[in-house]
């Protein structure tokens, strides 16, 4: 049996917003670390890996796979996750700007509440994706960060 994981990860450049150094730089580290290791079983494939493209469409996030005699699309309501990304959004930024002008002491406890909501999002993705698709936490974790890039509002300028 083929592995059943993500060979693929795209997402749908329209649907993401513009971003920050920062944004972008963890964007593209989920990415490669998604690559490097990851568990990803659609219900009813029997082999991968698998190509996944990510995107929203009419407000809905949109999972596109495909892999070997296996080709789906699940589409996601993003209303579950607004109050946890928002609030990842907010405690980020947070910690960004703390990076630059903080303590260690302050930044740690930034980055833990970070984590803390990261991991919610992972388990609700998780929830959402139960009888779909099933993930590791680790799988979840980036593939919630990819959430949240598709998610993001533009900034005003």
């Amino acid at each position: 049996m083929t592995a059943l994981r993500l060979k693929t990860v795209e997402i749908d450049e329209a649907s993401l917003a513009a971003a920050s150094r920062d944004v972008e730089h963890e964007r593209q580290v989920a990415i490669f670390d998604l690559l490097e290791e990851n568990v990803f079983a659609p219900a009813g494939a029997e082999r991968g890996p698998f190509d996944l493209r990510l995107s929203l469409i009419e407000g809905r996030l949109v999972f596109d796979i495909q892999g070997p005699e296996y080709e789906k699309r699940h589409v996601l309501s993003l209303s579950p996750f607004r109050m946890i990304v928002r609030d990842y959004f907010m405690i980020c930024e947070s910690y960004y700007a703390a990076i630059r002008q903080s303590t260690p002491s302050q930044i740690e406890a930034l980055d833990m509440g970070r984590r803390g909501l990261h991991d919610e999002g992972s388990r609700l993705l998780r929830e959402r994706l139960s009888g779909k698709v099933d993930t590791d936490h680790d799988t979840a974790r980036r593939l919630f960060t990819l959430i949240c890039a598709l998610h993001r509002r533009p900034t005003q300028t």
